[in-house]
């Protein structure tokens, strides 16, 4: 990569937080060199300070938190020495401006989305009112707003999440900032928003030459849009180079961990490689190599001495004694391996899956089943006439974008939400409308839910005893108080955590923790089937291999049956048998998996496939985003079919659809 002018250069930051009268060193001796017109991506796990470092070249840490050490040169003045607001408001917005994660709490909800644009203008440019109503019309146009003259004046609560994302992107944009910091922009989005999102902030850097700083745990994203790749653990940058350099040819065992948790890379039927141990206390003093109590290729001196960066190219460092002459031969993982080319990817094509068998027995089974919500004129149809079978013993997965009905789905199987027509059978019994108590019953301890969000679903003002026990209080599982905690302590320890948690409150756990919690509230009722509701899409990518690890185990452990419900087809790919794809509350193809990576037939199923972000540079770069059209299909004449096109692959379609993917099976 050819080193342009540095626009930013921060040279050994050091950041503390004041918390309860001590002192937490969130970024300890961290450099970093902006170049110009670069697209910078910063990875690591929720904690390793991503966020907070970025922050500091805003002034945007909290009151508790301060630069108490080094240099952030930018325009040739050290901005870290800036105390007032008035100082940073020069900087801010017009110079450097930051999208913030999170559009919904970015962007005031009892004022309208133009007026928020406007007032970023008016702000940081010389206009008059009149000619900022106009610029931001036109950044809202810009950013891809559709009929942006008529929702100039809505609220953000009639927006989507991606649209939302977009006036959030407006508003940083609008200020002609020379660097953008981008907060995590597209993790609470799907695929394809993601996708355009990202397609989004390219096309602006290039329109007004902007720099970029991506800060992201998804490194799928990252391949997409990086030129440059730090690696950050523990408040410091522990590995920075060329994107390629980053993803084939890692030198840090944290990046090797890092790489080789993705499920992309993972072999069907074994573990991913997962981290071990938490992030240390950066309440304490760090001694030597921070990753060192975590890494089973460290060294005596890794727990003695601080590495220093070790030059693998001029553009290529890592913070690691394996880097030193004198260190062992350590071989990189196979994971790296299968990245770079140097291993193929084995997706368990060979591996006998359930739904396969002759003498299969149907769990599951969903006939017709609609779902709507209000009456009258405001009646909304989520789900229409979805039918599919789930086997003993499978791993069903139901993928689609937000709103598309897969919850909905969900929820009525676990009869949390009524159906409005069709039929529900557990083991060849209805169980949905109006059934005996004790049918019911069976259907609770049969059938467990687990949630998306861990901490929203947990009870924070009850101990996890009380929450993992309450399925088991409300049915009275247990014969006296020694046989109740002995049911919760097994459920803790199969979940990977310890007895002594159950006297704790879920806000004393990180991410991970909370979600094992919410498995274990499952598990507890001894069900065969459980609904896994986007279990992983709010965890970092290292958390994401536990978790999916675990779900593998319980399953080969207890027989589970699951239906998984998500919108990233990778992580699908690595855990499902066989994939449903929803649109707008109609399955519109169904398949084992493999067969629908190696064949989509439907244009929405080839328009999510083309939005999965790989972990790849290469492919990313050359990838062609397929943008699903749902005025292709016309059914004024012909009306669509559920058809089995091949075997157990069945795809939604009129006669001529049908006769278009036969064709397109046999070229």
């Amino acid at each position: 990569m050819k080193k342009e002018k540095i626009i930013l250069s921060a040279k050994d930051v050091e950041i503390q937080f004041s918390l309860r009268g001590d002192l937490l060193t969130a970024i300890r001796g961290c450099s970093l060199d902006l170049y110009e017109g670069e697209t910078l991506a910063i990875v690591g796990e929720s904690g390793s300070g991503k966020s907070v470092f970025t922050k500091s070249f805003l002034g945007m840490l909290d009151q508790n938190g301060s630069v108490t050490g080094g240099s952030i040169l930018f325009e040739g003045e050290d901005i870290a020495l800036l105390k007032s607001e008035k100082d940073w408001r020069r900087i801010r917005g017009g110079k450097i401006a930051m999208v913030m994660q999170d559009p919904m709490t970015s962007l005031n909800p009892l004022k309208r989305i133009g007026q928020q644009v406007e007032e970023s203008i008016l702000l940081h440019q010389q206009l008059s009112p009149a000619e900022a109503r106009k610029e931001a019309l036109h950044m809202l146009e810009l950013v891809g707003i559709p009929d942006a003259a008529r929702r100039f004046n809505q609220y953000p609560h009639e927006f989507s999440g991606g649209m939302r994302q977009r006036v959030v992107i407006a508003i940083a944009v609008a200020c002609r900032p020379r660097i953008l910091i981008c907060d995590e922009p597209t993790t609470a989005l799907d695929v394809t928003i993601q996708a355009q999102i990202l397609a989004l902030i390219r096309d602006l850097q290039k329109k007004f030459g902007m720099t970029i700083i991506y800060i992201t745990h998804d490194l799928g994203v990252v391949a997409n849009v990086a030129e440059r790749v730090a690696v950050m653990y523990a408040g410091q940058i522990i590995e920075i180079g060329a994107a390629e350099e980053i993803f084939y040819d890692p030198r840090h065992p944290y990046s090797w961990a890092l790489l080789g948790a993705l499920p992309q890379l993972g072999v069907k039927g074994e573990k991913l490689p997962t981290i071990e141990g938490t992030p240390p206390n950066l309440f304490n003093r760090i001694t030597g190599d921070a990753f060192a109590p975590r890494n089973r290729q460290a060294l005596q001196i890794d727990y003695k001495v601080e590495p220093p960066y070790f030059e693998v190219t001029s553009t290529h460092k890592a913070k690691t004694w394996l880097l030193d002459p004198r260190a062992p031969r350590v071989e990189q993982p196979d994971s790296i391996k299968r990245l770079s080319g140097r291993m193929t990817v084995d997706y368990g094509s060979d591996t006998r899956h359930p739904h396969e068998d002759p003498n299969r027995e149907t769990l599951i089974e969903v006939r017709g089943m609609q779902v709507t919500f209000g009456t009258g004129r405001k009646k909304f149809v989520a789900v229409d006439d979805v039918s599919f079978e789930i086997y003993r013993g499978e791993t069903f997965a139901l993928v689609g974008e937000s709103g598309s009905g897969k919850t909905t789905i969900g929820r009525a199987i676990t009869r949390i939400n009524p159906i409005s027509a069709g039929e529900i059978l557990y083991k060849g019994q209805r169980i949905s409308g109006r059934i005996s108590k004790e049918l019911d019953h069976q259907v609770i301890k049969g059938c467990q839910m687990i949630f998306q969000d861990p901490l929203a679903s947990l009870n924070e003002r009850a101990k996890v005893d009380y929450i993992v026990s309450e399925g088991i209080r409300n049915l009275h599982m247990y014969r006296d108080e020694d046989e109740r905690q002995e049911m919760v302590r097994k459920a803790l320890c199969e979940v990977g955590l310890l007895p002594e948690f159950a006297s704790r409150f879920p806000h004393e756990f990180s991410g991970g923790q909370r979600q094992r919690i919410g498995i274990a509230r499952a598990l507890v009722m001894k069900p065969e089937f459980i609904v896994a509701d986007e279990p992983i899409s709010a965890l970092d990518v290292s958390i994401r291999a536990q978790v999916l690890n675990l779900l593998n185990e319980l399953k080969a452990t207890y027989g589970l049956t699951y239906l998984f419900i998500a919108h990233d087809l990778s992580v699908v790919r690595f855990i499902a048998d066989r994939i449903a794809v929803i649109y707008k509350g109609r399955i519109v193809e169904l398949s084992e998996a493999e067969e629908l990576f190696r064949h989509p037939l439907h244009p929405y199923t080839r328009a999510l496939l083309s939005a999965i972000p790989e972990p790849d540079p290469a492919v990313e770069r050359n990838k062609r985003l397929v943008v699903y059209d749902p005025s292709v299909h016309d059914y004024t004449e012909e009306k669509p079919v559920w058809c089995e096109i091949l075997p157990g692959h069945f795809v939604y379609g009129n006669a001529a659809e049908l006769e278009s993917y036969r064709a397109a099976l046999q070229a």
